[in-house]
Formats: structure tokens, sequence, C-alpha cells
């Protein structure tokens, strides 16, 4: 690649952001970010809409004008190798790079819309982007009944977030316990107990069947917000019959890799855009990274594969792979952790960390330390003489330590030491 070769990147977040920052001076790059807000860490929103942090604390390095902000991008031509905005300009690429990330699911629930509608009653917020912590945290308010619909890693997120802002929540879970994906029985029932000690009301087996809604508008009164119609929520219905009163509902449904603009040009789609060992599509000018991209099978939908992902895709496109009998190597794929600070003030540390295969296959060694009045669980397996995957929570000094020899597939020296307080140390 040298400097006179254009690549255009279609996402403005992590990701997108990275990766143009590792290119640097080594390519003409353009940033197209449909947000019109400053670049900010999503991952941080949880923060911003507990009230712990300020947005500006978000905020990533700004890249000056290779990003054009509050710009979409609705299609782009293979053949012609353009991009097409929604401001009506066009971006010409030597290499392009989809890192439109994901966007949050909406359940089929009854009275969410309105017949060919897509508005969502005013209360009603999904928690994705800057704009929707801000919503929300301009929404909430101490003793507002607020229901988050979906138990996950954001729907934890969001059931604390709301509770440190003095709000009532309850937290409908579909599956038997919260975060059933991460987290192993033991540990899902701490983390029960804690958020319930936070004041959260958990139903879990809990099938949400629909909204119910009062009529807003008058002639005076449009909707209450952009995107929102002249309805307002006031309760969630669940499918055996029983309702939940809400002022506010969260839809912590999970989330859908960006895939839209990858199919309309033709390439190849499955769970999210499909891509190689060097992060190519089936075109070898168009490549993906991120929460969109699919490779090996696998989307991440995390922050660290996404980085990881675009550190490879600038060695890429610089050619710097193939130095130092690198060639070829490209991406090889992420061990991911997935990790969740839940402490709010005066409740003490609780962090919770998952990582690799927390469930025991035939001949594997599982090592659990607990206790109770600490309110700490830690629980690792180990296959011959490596980590596989663990899950701990509480106060996670050692969570360090752990996450190196795991990521690193290193060889175990001593187990119970890096279990124990002192051991990331």
């Amino acid at each position: 690649m040298t400097s006179q070769q254009r690549v255009v990147v279609i996402g403005g977040g992590l990701a997108g952001l990275r990766l143009a920052a590792r290119l640097g001076p080594a390519a003409q790059v353009r940033v197209i970010g449909e947000e019109s807000h400053a670049p900010y860490n999503r991952v941080l929103l949880a923060e911003v809409l507990a009230g712990r942090y300020a947005p500006a604390v978000t905020a990533l390095p700004d890249p000056g004008p290779v990003l054009r902000r509050g710009v979409r991008a609705v299609r782009f031509d293979r053949a012609e190798r353009r991009v097409h905005c929604d401001d009506g300009s066009v971006e010409t690429y030597d290499a392009l790079v989809l890192a439109t990330g994901s966007n949050p699911v909406l359940p089929p629930l009854r009275g969410l819309f309105t017949p060919g509608g897509r508005e969502l009653p005013d209360g009603v917020h999904a928690f994705r982007t800057m704009d929707d912590c801000l919503a929300l945290a301009a929404a909430v308010r101490p003793d507002l009944r607020a229901v988050v619909i979906g138990g996950g890693l954001l729907g934890v997120s969001a059931a604390r977030a709301l509770a440190a802002r003095g709000a009532q929540v309850v937290l409908a879970q579909q599956a038997e316990r919260l975060m059933e994906r991460q987290l192993d029985a033991d540990a899902s029932a701490l983390l029960h107990a804690h958020l319930a000690s936070l004041g959260v009301e958990i139903h879990t087996h809990c099938r949400v069947r629909g909204l119910t809604t009062t009529d807003t508008a008058t002639a005076a009164t449009p909707a209450a917000r952009p995107g929102h119609a002249a309805r307002r929520v006031t309760g969630v219905e669940l499918a055996d019959g029983y309702r939940l009163d809400a002022g506010l509902v969260v839809l912590a449904c999970g989330v859908r890799p960006r895939t839209g603009l990858a199919r309309a040009a033709g390439l190849e789609v499955r769970e999210g855009v499909v891509v190689d060992d060097r992060l190519r599509t089936g075109d070898p000018r168009v490549h993906a990274i991120g929460d969109c991209a699919e490779h090996a099978g696998r989307v991440y939908g995390l922050a660290g594969p996404a980085l990881e992902q675009a550190d490879a895709l600038a060695a890429v496109l610089t050619g710097a792979d193939a130095t130092d009998g690198a060639r070829g190597a490209g991406y090889t794929g992420t061990r991911a952790l997935t990790r969740l600070t839940l402490s709010t003030a005066g409740s003490g540390p609780f962090d919770l960390a998952a990582f690799g295969e927390p469930t025991p296959l035939p001949g594997d060694d599982v090592v659990r330390l607990a206790d109770a009045t600490r309110r700490t669980y830690r629980k690792v397996v180990v296959r011959g003489d490596r980590l596989v995957g663990g899950v701990l929570l509480g106060e996670l000094s050692t969570v360090g330590a752990l996450a190196h020899g795991w990521e690193g597939d290193e060889p175990l020296d001593d187990l119970f030491h890096l279990l124990t307080d002192d051991g990331g140390h």
C-alpha cells in the first residue's frame, strides 16, 4: 500500500477508528460515521447511564478530518469502487472496510409498533448508542418503575445503571438464569443476589408478550421525541397474563450484525459478513471488521476482538504482515474475555469476568473457590496443563494473571496461587 491508495471505512466506532489510526499516513483514509456525536467508547455507556461518568469521559481520540460525522453510507458499487452516501456525496476507494457494527434486536412484542409503523412508544428505549444513553438518562428519575427486558450482559448492565439512578427496576429474563451464555448456575445465582441487593426485582423463566400503551398525541402535543410515536408505555405484559407497570422500558434483547450494505452488494453473509484470515470478503478489495464481521464461523460482538481485527487488517493493508516471516498469518481469531463492573456507591467491589469454556468436558479438571462472606466465586476449567475457561465474581484482583495465562495458552505452574487474592500481583 502507498500513501496514494484510498481506504474508505464505513463505520466510526472503535474498530473503524482504530484501523484509521493504525494506517496513519500509509494511505488516504476516509471514515464515514453515521452518528453526529464525537467518537466515543461504547463500552462505557452503562457508566454514563449510571451517572458515574460524564459523556466526555467516553471520548475517543479525535481523528480530525479523516472522519465524516453524521453521514450514512447507503450503498456501494463494487465494480466502480464507489460508496454513495445519504447526503449525495460519493467516496471512491481502492480498499473498502465495513465496520458497520450491530443494531439492537427489537423483539416482536405486541404493542411495540403500530400497524405499518416503526416508531417506538415514548418511554421505550434501546440501549446501544450515545443517543440511547442520553435519552435514558434524561427519562429516568428516582422511584420511576423501569422494566429491562433481557438478562444478558447488556440487560444486567442497564438494570444496575438504572438502579444506581434510583429507579425501581424490574429485570425480565426469558432464560432460567441471568447471563446464561457466560455464567454457570452458581455464578449466576451470586449475580442474581447482588442485583437483588441493589433493589432490582428479577424474574427468570419470564417471557414478555407485549406492551401496553396510552395515546398522548393532541393537536398541541406531538410525539414526545423523534423516532417515537404519539403513545406512551404504561406496562409490560407477560406470557402468563401477569402485567408489570412501567414508566420506562429498556429493550436489551441482544444485537444483530449490520450486514445490509454487504448483502445488497452481493457479498456472502451468514450471521455476519463472512471474511477470511486476511479479513477479506469474497471481493478482495472489500474487508469487514468488528461486530459486523464473521470469521471462522464466529461473530464476537466484543470490543477486544474488534480492536485486534483492526490491528490485523492494518498490517494486511500496509504489508506489515508479510515481514519477519509472518507472511499470510493475518487474523487467526481472538480469545475474548467478558468483563463487567457491577459495583455501585456503597456496595463495595463486585466485578464479573468470564472467558473460554466454563463448562467442562469429560476428563477436564474443575477448581472452585467460593467465599460467601466476601461474596467471591472463582471457577476455572483445566484441560491437561492448560487453562481453558473460567468464571470469576466478586473482588477480582486475580483476573489479570488468569486472563494472561489463558490468552497466551501457557502451561499452568501454580493454579492455586493464581486463584488467590494476591495471584495477580
